[in-house]
């Protein structure tokens, strides 16, 4: 990938997807980003991935934009690479595999975006988090469109305009966090959430993000008909046909096979 910024490995049907630009503590670089839209798009197309972890080496998650680059006329850091930011967060919140933000560390901006945009987020208890874009003039705009489904108005507006920084058991109680644990406990966490999501059928994998995704801002009417034909859909699936016969045959489904529980 360029650079070598992103590293994608592939094993046990998960695709692991690692920042790794220690210089400038994971930030978002034009380098970073293109390696990033890349390793998203190889882990969505390799057919041996069913799940995606983001993560990051070394001790800061994802720093935000990045500063000296932007101060030497690099991008504009929300825009830069191919697609820029704004198709990375979609390529995350639209990915039919699961997307799960492993945290070992702080996350600033643009890096909180990448929490946000996943499906399921685990730091480490010690992980901070900071909007600081308007401590330097400028706005969290396009990582707004992910994060404040999550943190609400009220919130979202208190943490926009006081740049202030908050704990991970603070980013829990918001729901930006699905859990805050012991660095030593951290991978064993992601672990127990692949292994649980890595039973389901990938068709209905897609199927429940779709349902979260779509049906909180629909009106009743539309979503009772979005969610009445899917239902539909995906009780006539190949998918549903094996899993009721696995049930009634005592054994796990193809695409659980080998998983206990």
């Amino acid at each position: 990938m360029s650079e070598e910024l992103v590293h994608l490995e592939v094993t046990g049907g998960v695709a692991t997807v690692t920042l790794d630009s220690p210089a400038n503590r994971n930030a978002l670089s034009r380098a970073l980003m293109t390696g990033l839209e890349e390793s998203l798009d190889a882990a969505l197309t390799d057919d041996r991935s069913r799940l995606i972890v983001l993560t990051g080496a070394g001790p800061v998650f994802c720093s935000g934009a990045d500063l000296k680059e932007l101060g030497t006329g690099g991008g504009s850091g929300q825009s830069a690479g191919p697609g820029g930011l704004a198709t990375i967060l979609k390529r995350i919140w639209y990915s039919p595999k699961p997307v799960i933000a492993r945290v070992g560390g702080p996350a600033r901006a643009g890096g909180i975006g990448l929490v946000a945009a996943c499906d399921i987020a685990v730091a480490v208890d010690t992980a901070t988090f900071a909007f600081s874009e308007v401590r330097i003039g400028v706005i969290p705009a396009i990582i707004s469109v992910v994060i404040l489904p999550k943190l609400g108005p009220t919130k979202g507006m208190e943490l926009f305009l006081t740049g202030e920084t908050f704990d991970a058991g603070e980013a829990t109680r918001l729901g930006l966090l699905n859990a805050a644990v012991p660095a030593d406990r951290l991978d064993e966490s992601i672990g127990r959430y692949a292994g649980s999501i890595l039973k389901g059928a990938p068709g209905a994998l897609a199927g429940c993000k779709r349902l979260v995704r779509e049906v909180p801002g629909m009106a009743l009417d539309a979503a009772f008909a979005l969610t009445s034909g899917l239902s539909a859909a995906y009780f006539a699936s190949e998918e549903a046909r094996e899993g009721m016969t696995a049930f009634a045959e005592k054994r796990p489904p193809r695409w659980a096979e080998g998983r206990d529980g």
